[in-house]
């Protein structure tokens, strides 16, 4: 009696070839953590999602803790470094003529273009990202590890545009701006329902020049002279 080659119903196909398997299933993670968190989902749930055996995962990844390290590092390294580029690139160029509004759009356009030009693996890792920043704990271990040199390049840069700063008013300024960037990279479409579809959490190109401005007059308000 032979067995059937015909995939069960109801699940994919499994994957052949090791150079593609590995990133199908960190897609496949990144999707489920994006909306579950990283409780809500299992190595089970991941292999289901992209048609392995958990084995498999277990294979590649070892623990759901660093199949989840995985899936954040991937995106983190290549964004990081567009930011430090931009950042370096904005005080080679302006240097002494820095202002608050081009360290920001330094800072925050690599991130906002791929919010605008993303394809769904990027969305689903902004929305990833949101729900890691506001969770106590290990979320915040988790942005440490991955953000940290970007975001004190960031500050770095600002104290030299707003030397009578003090350090505490610019991580406090830095909090507010980073709920303000996760929770718009994350486009829940609350925005939307607001407005009454007047403005839309997705429509990056109107929210970047008023992010920016927002940002700018915030560090001011806060930071500049009392």
């Amino acid at each position: 009696m032979t067995r059937s080659t015909e995939p069960r119903l109801g699940r994919r196909p499994r994957i052949a070839g090791g150079k593609e398997t590995a990133p199908v299933i960190l897609d496949a993670a990144e999707k489920l953590f994006s909306v579950h968190g990283f409780h809500g989902v299992t190595v089970r749930a991941v292999a289901v999602e992209c048609g392995v055996d958990s084995a498999l995962v277990h294979y590649y990844f070892g623990t759901k803790q660093a199949l989840f390290d995985a899936v954040f590092a991937r995106r983190a390294g290549p964004i990081n470094q567009d930011r430090m580029d931009a950042m370096d690139r904005y005080e080679a160029e302006c240097g002494d003529r820095m202002t608050v509004e081009g360290v920001a759009s330094a800072f925050l356009m690599p991130l906002l273009d791929r919010a605008r030009h993303s394809d769904p693996g990027w969305q689903h890792y902004f929305a990833l990202l949101g729900l890691v920043n506001s969770a106590p704990g290990w979320g915040a271990d988790t942005m440490t590890s991955h953000f940290d040199p970007v975001v004190r390049r960031f500050i770095g840069l600002l104290q030299r545009v707003l030397p009578d700063a003090g350090i505490d008013d610019l991580f406090y300024s830095y909090h507010f701006l980073t709920g303000a960037l996760t929770l718009t990279l994350s486009d829940t479409g609350r925005l939307d329902q607001l407005s009454a579809g007047s403005a839309s959490s997705s429509d990056m190109a109107a929210i970047a020049p008023r992010m920016i401005a927002y940002c700018a007059a915030g560090f001011r308000a806060v930071c500049g002279p009392r």
